[in-house]
């Protein structure tokens, strides 16, 4: 009978093993799944990863940075400064990567000569560029944004197609598919070829 008991016993403590275990399989798994499944949530509506190709966002951004993205439908309101992502077909089949100088409303004026911007009559002062703005591409200025249309600019002023170009002009926000705020992955500097993991971080 003692015997008996004890094989009872051990069974008991191994039926109990492979409940435990299965249940942290089960949990496991279960955790694996929703991981995954907020992850492709995540990037499907609320950010995606996106690169960067050209020189037209030197010295922010360089060819071949990967950038989160945070996509149109929860930015919000874009503002001066913002550097977003946009696609109008009619002027390249790829997304081009710029910096909002305006919003709807506002006046942008351009001294070529000067390669100095104006907004609503106020010369901006722009440390993030690569040199000045000399570089005309067919729009006329003054120009007023229209409602619900940005005005974009590369930060690389004379190696950027941006909202100087006639065939872009301001971008309307539907067609800006959101807005970069992170770099996740450095693309190697212009000049010196190499990658400055230093500049992983957020953008400003």
């Amino acid at each position: 009978m003692e015997e008996y008991n004890d094989n009872l016993e051990m069974n008991d403590g191994k039926e109990i093993t492979e409940r435990i275990s299965g249940r942290e399989t089960y949990e496991w798994v279960r955790s694996l799944v929703s991981s995954v499944l907020i992850i492709t949530l995540t990037f499907t509506f609320a950010v995606r990863m996106m690169g960067v190709s050209g020189p037209s966002m030197i010295p922010t951004l360089q060819n071949g940075d990967r950038l989160i993205v945070i996509n149109s439908t929860i930015c919000g309101d874009y503002e001066a400064g913002d550097i977003v992502i946009a696609r109008k077909l009619s002027f390249s089949d790829e997304p081009i990567v710029k910096r909002v100088i305006a919003t709807e409303g506002q006046t942008v004026d351009i001294d070529f000569e000067l390669g100095r911007v104006y907004v609503d009559g106020v010369e901006l002062h722009e440390d993030y560029i690569n040199d000045l703005t000399y570089l005309e591409e067919g729009t006329e200025f003054p120009l007023t944004v229209p409602q619900g249309s940005v005005f974009l600019m590369g930060d690389n002023r004379n190696h950027s197609n941006d909202s100087r170009d006639d065939r872009l002009g301001p971008v309307e926000e539907q067609l800006i598919i959101g807005k970069a705020v992170f770099v996740l992955f450095p693309g190697k500097d212009y000049l010196t070829e190499k990658r400055d993991f230093s500049r992983i971080g957020f953008l400003k």
